[in-house]
């Protein structure tokens, strides 16, 4: 009994703690490799997580939208622009210069001029109408002021038995194609045509126009408006109604503004209402006689709205255009509103 006591001392139990335990030696040995191991990640873990860092890959941003700046079909700024561009140049060009209409006409080596290059030229151009052919294909009229060059730069002097020669208003029709990418070019040289048939006189939607009546309020407004708008004379400001963004004309071209004649929408008696109750509307076609520095005088008219308020009226908007007896009130394009 004694022996096996000694013997059973001398061995570990097979389970303490509930963990299972091998020999001293063999523990030893784990502490040792689990201590290593810990070390080990200890030291690796900053280097592993800068590798993590560098091999990330990088967020790319989303591309914007590239915006296509191109002119839709039946826009008439692009090819009116460039059918101006290029009436100019073949007024000015002659024989030898035929490789100057190259950036308007692309088979320009084959045409022949026979003109003296630079015996004329445009003093001024102007699209004046621009007919959609089909899709990115235009019929451009351009309206040209051509005079001799002597004449345009003022050089040339007639003889005893010449008359002078003045700038003469001609007409060209130019067809323009737009290709890839949105380019321009002339499908064939200018064609010279016939002044454009004039359209008839819009009728518009304001009554019979009349003298400023002495007893209409809105009459000493739109004399103190003009006179800031356009003369520089006071402030603005305190003719326009609250929200209404409006700037003077700088610089001033006038030095004096009347008032002359106005007409109202849905009247011939323009201002013989009496006062108003606040934000009543009235809308205006004034004509205005502007003199400048000179005493020279110029006739200008303005499509106005005026509202009350406080008692007095003030300036609501300036229109872009008259209204016209087809459009319903206020249907005009404004330059400033409330």
């Amino acid at each position: 009994m004694k022996r096996r006591k000694e013997h059973a001392q001398d061995v570990l139990p097979a389970e303490a703690g509930g963990w299972a335990l091998g020999s001293l030696g063999a523990a030893a040995n784990t502490v040792t490799v689990l201590r290593r191991t810990a070390w080990a990640l200890l030291v690796a873990g900053p280097v592993l997580a800068g590798w993590a860092l560098v091999s990330r890959p990088a967020v790319v941003p989303a591309a914007a939208p590239v915006r296509q700046e191109q002119p839709a079909a039946g826009q008439s700024a692009g090819p009116g622009g460039f059918a101006e561009l290029f009436v100019s140049a073949y007024l000015t060009a002659g024989e030898g210069t035929e490789e100057s209409l190259a950036p308007f006409l692309p088979n320009a080596r084959e045409v022949s001029l026979t003109a003296d290059p630079g015996v004329q030229r445009a003093q001024e151009v102007a699209a004046v109408r621009v007919r959609l052919v089909s899709s990115g294909y235009w019929s451009v009229t351009v309206a040209a002021r051509v005079a001799p060059a002597g004449a345009a730069d003022g050089k040339k002097k007639p003889g005893p038995d010449e008359a002078e020669a003045g700038p003469v208003l001609r007409y060209f029709q130019v067809p323009v194609r737009t290709g890839a990418g949105g380019a321009l070019a002339a499908a064939a040289l200018p064609a010279e045509v016939g002044a454009p048939l004039s359209g008839e006189a819009p009728v518009l939607a304001y009554g019979q126009s009349v003298p400023v009546r002495s007893s209409d309020p809105a009459g000493q407004t739109l004399a103190g408006f003009f006179a800031a708008y356009l003369a520089g004379s006071g402030e603005l400001d305190r003719y326009l109604s609250p929200g209404t963004a409006l700037a003077a004309v700088s610089p001033a071209p006038y030095t004096q503004v009347e008032v002359a004649r106005l007409a109202e929408v849905g009247t011939n008696d323009p201002g013989s209402a009496g006062p108003q109750s606040d934000g009543a509307r009235r809308q205006l076609l004034v004509d205005i006689t502007a003199s400048d520095a000179d005493g020279q005088k110029r006739p200008l008219t303005y499509a106005i709205t005026i509202t009350a308020r406080d008692g007095r009226w003030e300036i609501a908007s300036v229109e872009g255009a008259p209204v016209l007896s087809n459009e319903p009130a206020g249907a005009g394009t404004k330059e400033s509103t409330q």
